[in-house]
């Protein structure tokens, strides 16, 4: 499945995010989002790690968008929320990752293969920005 309940998740909380005026910690985030906190915090910590986010410690700490929402592509959320490159179905990436090593005789696989790059393709060329009410 191409969008996974941390990839949504990620892209809600980025919304909020570029609408908040402060940081906003994982606890009100979760809240507001009516999401589980040790989910959401986690998703968030790799948004961190990924450059997308930069978190505050102390009182007034949380979360903010550390790039311009013109800046986030949609795939590099993902990739961040997810940990990996989304993907369309359970298939290799590439013809030598095939688990079951019948890539070049699957006739599924050169298929899934194009569909995922244009998926891929398309979600580069969406942005933050895109998602954000003006």
């Amino acid at each position: 499945m191409l969008i996974t309940k941390a990839s949504e998740y990620a892209l809600l909380s980025l919304i909020v995010l570029a609408k908040a005026k402060d940081p906003l910690d994982s606890e009100t985030l979760s809240r507001e989002l009516a999401i589980s906190k040790s989910f959401l915090a986690k998703i968030l910590q790799s948004m961190s790690r990924e450059g997308i986010l930069k978190s505050y410690k102390g009182v007034n700490g949380g979360f903010v968008i550390d790039q311009s929402p013109k800046d986030i592509s949609l795939l590099s959320v993902m990739c961040a929320a997810e940990g990996k490159n989304p993907s369309v179905m359970e298939c290799a990436p590439s013809v030598n990752d095939c688990p079951s090593d019948k890539a070049l005789t699957c006739s599924l696989w050169p298929i899934i293969n194009k569909l995922q790059g244009k998926i891929d393709n398309f979600l580069g060329t969406l942005y933050l920005s895109d998602l954000i009410e003006e």
